[in-house]
C-alpha cells in the first residue's frame, strides 16, 4: 500500500524556480502583498527530511504506505499549509532558488503544482552571485551554472508561466498581471507597493536583503552603457535563453 501523493492540505502550490541573484525575493514580496497569495521567505523544502530511528518503526510505516521519502512529504505540505492557514489567504508561492536543483521531488510530492520560470540574464546573474557572494569565484561558478542548467531542464519537462527579471523591473504592470492570470487571482495593484505589506525578515539564506529590496518599491531597470563581455562557459545559457544582442534588441 502507497500513501497518495495527490492527498495534499495544500494541492496547488506555485514554486518560483530561479538561479540565485534573479529577482525571486522582490517577485515573492510583490506576490506577498496580494490579498490572496502568501509568499513566504525561502522555506529550503527539499533540505527537511524525516528519519526513522528503529527498524521497527521503519517497518511500521512502510507497512502502512509511509515510506520516508512520503512522510518527508507529508511534513512539507504541512508546512506550507499552516504558513497558508495563518495568512487567511488562498494561493501558496514559494521561492527557494535551490529549488531550481530539486524541483523533480517537488513534482513527485505535489503533482498538480504550478511553476513560475523566472529568468535572468545568465552573464548578469553570475556577475551579481560574485560580487555580493562571500564564497570564492571557484564555488560559485558552478553553483550559478547547476542552477541555470536546473531551470532549464524543468522548462523543458514541466508547463508553467515563464517571465523575466528585466521584464519585472522595465513593466511590473505586465509582468504581474501574466503571474495573477497564471494563478487565476485578480491583478491587484497595490501589489506593487510591496512595502506596505510584512514580509518578515530580510536576511542572509532567506532571501535577498540589499537595499533596492528594503526600498519597498521596483527600482527602475539600469541603463546599460557597455557591453560587458560574456565568458564562453555562459554563452550557450545566454543564446538558450534569449539574451544574445541580436535577441534584445528585438525585444
Amino acid at each position: 500500500m502507497h500513501a497518495d501523493p495527490g492527498a495534499r492540505l495544500v494541492e496547488e502550490p506555485a514554486f518560483i524556480l530561479s538561479a540565485i541573484r534573479s529577482g525571486s525575493t522582490l517577485l515573492r514580496c510583490i506576490l506577498n502583498t496580494h490579498s490572496q497569495i502568501c509568499a513566504p521567505h525561502e522555506l529550503h523544502l527539499p533540505h527537511t527530511r524525516v528519519d526513522t530511528t528503529t527498524w521497527y518503526t521503519e517497518l511500521a510505516l512502510r507497512t502502512a504506505g509511509f515510506p520516508d521519502e512520503e512522510l518527508a512529504f507529508l511534513l512539507w505540505d504541512r508546512i506550507l499549509h499552516r504558513l497558508l492557514e495563518a495568512s487567511k489567504k488562498s494561493v501558496l508561492v514559494e521561492k527557494t532558488p535551490g529549488n531550481s536543483l530539486s524541483w523533480r521531488r517537488l513534482s513527485e510530492c505535489w503533482p498538480r503544482a504550478r511553476y513560475i520560470f523566472l529568468l535572468r540574464n545568465p552573464a548578469d546573474i553570475m556577475r551579481s552571485a560574485l560580487r555580493v557572494g562571500p564564497d570564492p569565484e571557484s564555488t560559485v561558478v558552478p553553483i550559478v551554472l547547476d542552477m541555470i542548467d536546473g531551470v532549464e531542464d524543468a522548462r523543458r519537462e514541466l508547463s508553467g508561466l515563464t517571465i523575466r527579471y528585466e521584464d519585472l523591473l522595465s513593466d511590473p504592470v505586465a509582468s504581474t498581471k501574466a503571474v495573477c492570470a497564471y494563478l487565476d487571482v485578480d491583478w491587484e495593484p497595490t501589489m506593487l507597493e510591496y512595502g506596505q505589506a510584512d514580509h518578515g525578515p530580510f536576511e542572509p539564506g532567506i532571501g535577498d536583503f540589499g537595499a533596492a529590496i528594503r526600498s519597498g518599491q521596483v527600482q527602475p531597470r539600469p541603463v546599460t552603457t557597455t557591453a560587458q563581455p560574456v565568458p564562453d562557459y555562459l554563452e550557450d545559457r545566454c543564446a538558450r535563453w534569449g539574451y544574445t544582442p541580436e535577441a534584445r534588441d528585438a525585444r
